[in-house]
């Protein structure tokens, strides 16, 4: 990416499935275990349900159907283990917002379910190239490829991702 305004100083890499991606850690509230969720009827199927964090009533969506993945394998029977993975609490704002600071009180949370985080990085930790190229992915919902440890992550689009879902 040669714009330096699109270069995000900083992201937060996790794995969905088999395929690694990032998000603005800007955009990241927080990082949760995977919460049960309650389900809403009606639904479409990307939304798992609600959560309640803290008095905030969150809805979460599915990491993997959001990005047209195939399904996880099973999650383990036992109770005491609940889901394995994390869900992560972003923050949508208005367009052009910073941080998700967004005016009018128009900041929305979203949760959004994913295996395994895998890191932090810094601006000059990853280069980020234009989205070209990727095979199985939605391009739209795409804002660059980098590289970590010699791995390819798509760095999301979490507004055009997850914007739809509030909507809906």
């Amino acid at each position: 990416m040669t714009d330096g305004s699109l270069v995000p100083a900083r992201l937060l890499v996790f794995r969905v499935g088999t395929l690694a991606c990032a998000a603005e850690v800007d955009q990241v509230r927080e990082i949760l275990p995977r919460l049960p969720t309650t389900r809403i009827p009606g639904a479409p199927p990307v939304v798992a349900g609600l959560v309640n964090v803290r008095g905030t009533l969150v809805t979460v969506v599915e990491g993997w159907r959001a990005l047209g993945l195939p399904p996880p394998p099973s999650p383990p029977t036992s109770s005491l283990e609940g889901a394995l993975g994390s869900t992560l609490i972003l923050e949508l704002g208005a367009a052009g917002t910073r941080g998700g600071e967004a005016e009018n009180g128009s900041q929305k949370l979203i949760g959004f379910t994913v295996d395994e985080v895998l890191d932090m990085l810094a601006a000059g930790d990853h280069t980020l190239e234009d989205r070209q190229g990727l095979p199985g992915v939605d391009p739209t919902l795409v804002r660059a490829v980098g590289r970590r440890n010699g791995e390819l992550f798509i760095v999301l689009d979490i507004a055009a991702l997850l914007g739809p879902v509030l909507t809906s």
